[in-house]
């Protein structure tokens, strides 16, 4: 699978950073949030993607679609960056999907969400 639109090129989204719920954070995986509409052209799911700010390109995992594990509905793309550390929140980045690794799905619960979380990051910084 791909993070790739209709059209075959990578899809990309370019936003400011937004305030979400902080539970990235809780998690132990803060969270750059976009809000995306529903005509960005990728589907929902979890994506090995890749951050520009200030310049500086970051490996990155994110989060495209509603989480439904705890109750959202607004979809958006969340995503973690590994190895930057900083505020973001009021500042526009561009976040690149390149390769999707599962669909977006309901946990039993926020642990087992963070189980997945953690083989996930495993996943993406394994497939580099």
């Amino acid at each position: 699978m791909s993070g790739k639109d209709r059209t075959g090129a990578s899809a990309t989204v370019e936003g400011v950073v937004e305030h979400g719920r902080r539970l990235g954070r809780e998690l132990g995986f803060p969270t750059a949030n976009i809000a995306v509409g529903v005509d960005f052209a990728p589907e929902d799911g979890v994506y090995r993607s890749r951050v520009a700010i200030d310049g500086r390109t970051y490996d990155a995992m994110s989060n495209l679609g509603t989480n439904p594990s705890v109750g959202g509905a607004e979809r958006r793309l969340e995503t973690h960056i590994f190895g930057f550390a900083g505020e973001l929140y009021g500042r526009t980045i561009r976040v690149e999907l390149l390769e999707r690794i599962r669909g977006e799905r309901r946990f039993a619960s926020v642990e087992e969400l963070r189980r997945q979380i953690e083989r996930d990051k495993a996943y993406i910084l394994g497939s580099e």
